[in-house]
């Protein structure tokens, strides 16, 4: 991608955000983080999520 390009698409990015409604801006950002996988899974893998998440549930459980 030439630098004229990318300035171009980052042109018309910026100008796509700046016309939304703030609202609907906000609506999108909290879409995005409800989505957002948890910490332990993104850094760490399926595994260490499951273990987290049943060490977790038996602390609730236990009433820790």
């Amino acid at each position: 991608m030439k630098t004229n390009d990318y300035v171009k698409y980052m042109t018309q990015t910026i100008v796509k955000y700046a016309d939304q409604p703030k609202d609907e801006r906000k609506r999108q950002r909290l879409e995005r983080k409800q989505t957002k996988a948890s910490f332990w899974y993104r850094w760490f893998g399926i595994l260490p999520y499951i273990v987290y998440s049943e060490v977790k549930r038996r602390k609730i459980r236990d009433g820790k």
